[in-house]
């Protein structure tokens, strides 16, 4: 008797069922992630083309959020492995009815649509309400370091910056020389228009560098007026220089920007920010030596002054790095693992692992973002059309900001948040009394205890399944605008699956 095998005939004219929806089972997640997209409101997508259908026929904006979601939640986020999928995997020829979009197709739809593409989260957060998984009586914040799309040897000094400046012009004249000859290089044919676009930009730059030189100026940036009570007290100069230096962040925050393309255009912005970063320094440090000379004169009861402030000479050029391919990332310290370059993603989440805010810093340390992170989710909860308000806000050790846990419980919502680090034994120097001693208390007791015990088990397995499971590990875009879209894109696709697990739980069962 001759072996007995399956077939496995390559030449079958119907190796697939005529009907799409045949082929992937009835609680697979695509079909919910069709379902969503359908209910959401994609006219932020449909307004950015022609109303009269001029042009060239662009793929169905519904089709390609479907397709960018189903890809995030697989964990594949390259455009060229999208492309890939589209030819090779059944259930994203479902999506795509067939279509193959190319994968500059698909990287430019993600660009053209970044904004839009962010603010599917909080079309998602709607429809999770809707089905009765946002319980939002208790959150809990955390961040996670998420790696840029910029390398660490790219961090740069001033002076390497300005060396790179002018290798890129030099490189340039040599390139014109070579085009050109003795001509003077205006006049290229239609075909070299990009060419002498690049040829611009770069002796643009090194005109600019060269001015900068001669005159021996500061650049000029917006001056930055502190408020002493923002100070940390006792802080003294370096307090200022810090305070305004985070006044700057959030400004540079408000007014984000894409990162340009051009190399050279980014090897200027880097350099103009290091030196935005002493200005503010300087316009620090003489805020504080006339507020301590009007202290000193006025008599005004408060703190010790002590003596009188020491000179402080401002470095010849700006003290330093920034990151030539994305100046908005930096350097990020993760506890027992090694420095990346990247993003503070911020985090709020509910106890059903439902995340009601995302967002994006560019501080390392956790300290300061508990309250933006609380504002956050009370935005997006409205947005939403939820009524519901937290009760209690859960955070670890690293978030302790007195003033802004004090505005926070001012505002009715409850916090916990430790004064003292798992691995600490004993209160830090001057932690042993007032609110400190107060929050140990409450933390001590059953009802603070039972609350905090949920923190850990509700937002860090958020991290893991996006970190770990669905190989969010680095940002594919450039700039904190780019990737706080990318970020909300995630959180977006973390809570469609879970409220894809909420409609298939019924059937399972």
């Amino acid at each position: 008797m001759p072996q007995n095998f399956l077939a496995c005939d390559r030449g079958q004219t119907m190796l697939l069922p005529p009907d799409l929806t045949d082929w992937v089972p009835d609680d697979h997640v695509v079909w919910s992630i069709l379902g969503a997209v359908d209910q959401m409101d994609l006219s932020a997508f449909y307004g950015a083309y022609r109303a009269n259908g001029q042009g060239r026929a662009a793929y169905e904006p519904s089709m390609m959020v479907a397709l960018l979601i189903y890809s995030y939640a697989r964990g594949n986020r390259s455009s060229r492995g999208i492309e890939r999928a589209c030819r090779e995997d059944v259930t994203y020829k479902l999506i795509t009815a067939m279509a193959i979009p190319d994968h500059s197709t698909i990287a430019e739809f993600r660009r053209r649509h970044e904004r839009a593409l962010g603010e599917l989260f909080t079309a998602v957060l709607a429809l999770c309400d809707e089905a009765g998984l946002v319980e939002v009586g208790v959150i809990s914040i955390d961040g996670v370091k998420i790696r840029a799309h910029a390398s660490r040897g790219a961090n740069r000094t001033y002076e390497k910056l300005v060396a790179d400046i002018l290798k890129e012009a030099e490189e340039t004249d040599r390139w014109e020389d070579g085009l050109f000859g003795d001509d003077r290089g205006d006049e290229p044919p239609e075909h070299l228009r990009t060419a002498e676009g690049r040829r611009a930009a770069f002796k643009a730059a090194k005109e600019r560098l060269a001015q900068k030189a001669g005159r021996g100026e500061e650049p000029e940036a917006e001056r930055i007026e502190l408020d002493p009570d923002q100070v940390a007290p006792g802080g003294g100069r370096r307090g200022w220089q810090r305070a305004a230096h985070k006044e700057l962040i959030r400004r540079r925050e408000q007014d984000a920007k894409p990162i340009a393309r051009s190399r050279a255009e980014r090897l200027l912005e880097a350099l103009d920010r290091l030196e935005q970063n002493q200005q503010v320094e300087i316009q620090a440090s003489e805020d504080y030596e006339k507020w301590w000379a009007q202290r000193r004169a006025s008599g005004v009861a408060g703190p010790r002054l002590g003596m009188p402030p020491k000179p402080w000479t401002p470095p010849l050029v700006p003290d330093g790095v920034m990151n030539k391919t994305d100046p908005d990332s930096r350097m990020m310290r993760t506890q027992g693992q090694p420095t990346v370059q990247g993003y503070n993603a911020q985090a709020a989440v509910t106890r059903g692992q439902i995340i009601v805010a995302a967002e994006i810093a560019v501080e390392s340390p956790d300290f300061g973002h508990l309250e933006p992170a609380v504002t956050a989710a009370l935005r997006e909860l409205e947005d939403a059309g939820v009524t519901q308000r937290p009760d209690t806000v859960l955070a670890d050790a690293g978030y302790w900001h007195t003033r802004q846990m004090e505005k926070i419980v001012g505002d009715g919502i409850q916090v916990l948040v430790p004064p003292d680090a798992g691995l600490r034994q004993d209160a830090r120097p001057g932690w042993d009394n007032g609110p400190y001693a107060f929050m140990r208390r409450v933390l001590a007791s059953d009802y603070g205890g039972e609350l905090y015990k949920h923190r850990k088990a509700t937002v860090e397995p958020v991290f893991a399944q996006n970190k770990f499971n669905r190989g969010f590990r680095r940002f594919q875009r450039r700039g904190r605008s780019a990737v706080r879209s990318e970020w909300r894109l995630q959180a977006a696709v973390h809570n469609l699956l879970k409220l894809h697990s909420h409609w298939i739980a019924p059937a399972i069962a």
